[in-house]
């Protein structure tokens, strides 16, 4: 593959440089002569797909689907309902970031609703916010809610080190961690992605992982993916390296986004991750369980996890009446082939988290 051409922001922002590639992309998928279905499967590509009008200026036979790329969407619920149980209790503080607050539970009360009710629930912006009030209200229980993907998950990891150490008896974690690369074997092998020809994948978890963990993609499933920035421009030269490696029929996993990924990740990161937590099954919205695909406090840290120390479990939990957010997040259906899409769900009163989030896929179709 020919030295990365994006060599600076500038280049990115060049027009007459994004014209040149768009016609480039429809002469190679012109030579390659099929349509190609390619799934983006991270929130920010999502937002940034839509907000540049991308999809209007590719080619035809060049499809895009958003694919289990939303932290806040994934999130299963029975974890919903495991927060509100929380939040019911008295002497819990609950700490989240701002978009968990307003994914509806299974009656349609959300956490913003139990803050409203008088539950204790704060918004934070880091996992050390979270640990500050639990230093600042040292006779309440303060309860992290960990939603997030391999690129958070180290931050959350080095909190819960520095509690142990601190010896902060009050702060807990509930872990609604998840993983992508399990997500996106579950997705092929169970042929939910069958109809997909490639992945755009991840920038900011890739910046973690490094490339290794994608590697099954192409040699098990023989689709190429490619590591991506968040430019529009980033997305096309992509879509650019994909069909090159079509067209030569091996398919590969490859790093457009080498700027901020490298081949190996950030090793350190992983360490200090997997030191306090372990791999294990997890809940998906839409994927259901999924072998080995979230994570949870190891023994050494058993004191912080909020499911053990509460005595919590994840219970059957129906999605909301006819939300299809599961559907929109395995890349089966548009959001506007959801029959609330605009009507009963708006971002200003969503039914389904695919709605709350600036990151989900009904959101961004909406807006």
């Amino acid at each position: 593959m020919k030295k990365n051409i994006f060599s600076s922001l500038r280049a990115l922002g060049d027009p007459s440089m994004g014209r040149a590639l768009l016609k480039k992309l429809e002469t190679l998928l012109g030579r390659y002569g099929q349509p190609l279905r390619f799934m983006e499967v991270c929130g920010t590509h999502t937002v940034s797909i839509f907000r540049s009008g991308l999809r209007s200026l590719l080619p035809p036979g060049l499809t895009h689907i958003s694919g289990p790329g939303c932290p806040v969407c994934v999130t299963h619920d029975s974890e919903i309902t495991a927060c509100l149980h929380l939040a019911k209790k008295t002497g819990i503080c609950l700490a989240s970031f701002g978009d968990l607050l307003r994914v509806p539970g299974p009656d349609g009360l959300s956490l913003k609703d139990a803050r409203a009710l008088g539950a204790w629930v704060e918004v934070i912006y880091s996992p050390q916010d979270a640990m500050a009030l639990a230093r600042k209200y040292r006779q309440a229980q303060v309860v992290f809610l960990g939603a997030g993907f391999e690129t958070t998950a180290p931050a959350v990891a080095a909190c819960l080190r520095l509690a142990k150490r601190e010896k902060l008896e009050n702060f807990y974690v509930l872990s609604l961690h998840k993983l992508v690369p399990p997500a996106l074997r579950a997705l092929l092998h169970d042929g939910d992605a069958g109809t997909v020809d490639a992945f755009i994948l991840p920038g900011h978890v890739s910046s973690i992982l490094g490339m290794e963990p994608y590697r099954f993609i192409a040699e098990e499933f023989l689709r190429p993916g490619v590591i991506t920035g968040f430019e529009p421009a980033d997305i096309i030269q992509a879509l650019i390296m994909t069909l090159q490696t079509l067209l030569e029929n091996r398919p590969a996993i490859l790093n457009q986004y080498s700027r901020a990924v490298s081949p190996q990740g950030n090793p350190k990161a992983r360490e200090i991750m997997l030191e306090v937590f372990r791999p294990q099954n997890a809940l998906w919205r839409g994927l259901g369980e999924l072998p080995a695909s979230g994570l949870t406090p190891r023994e050494d840290y058993a004191d912080f996890d909020a499911w053990r120390v509460f005595g919590l479990e994840p219970c059957e939990t129906a999605p909301p009446a006819g939300c299809r957010c599961g559907d929109v997040l395995k890349g089966k259906i548009n959001p506007p082939e959801c029959v609330l899409f605009a009507r009963a769900c708006t971002p200003a009163k969503p039914v389904g988290p695919c709605m709350v989030s600036s990151e989900g896929s009904c959101a961004a179709w909406y807006r």
